[in-house]
């Protein structure tokens, strides 16, 4: 299956896609149910390994830091 967005543009759209989904061909979803994905899962991946890694360690000592203060 796939996910589209769309934008509806006539008054009467709902009423055409709300007809297609109690004949199902389609499925709706409000924004409100749409699964929101937890950052860790969004981004993993995108950075190397290493630069990632240089990462927690900067972070980590910025951390360290601000504790000594």
């Amino acid at each position: 299956m796939e996910t589209l967005v769309v934008e509806l543009t006539h008054k009467n759209a709902l009423q055409l896609l709300r007809d297609l989904e109690a004949m199902d061909i389609i499925r709706l979803h409000d924004e409100k149910e749409t699964p929101q994905t937890k950052l860790s899962e969004k981004y993993r991946g995108v950075l190397p390994k290493e630069a990632g890694e240089d990462l927690i360690n900067h972070v980590n000592q910025m951390r360290s830091e601000w504790g000594a203060i």
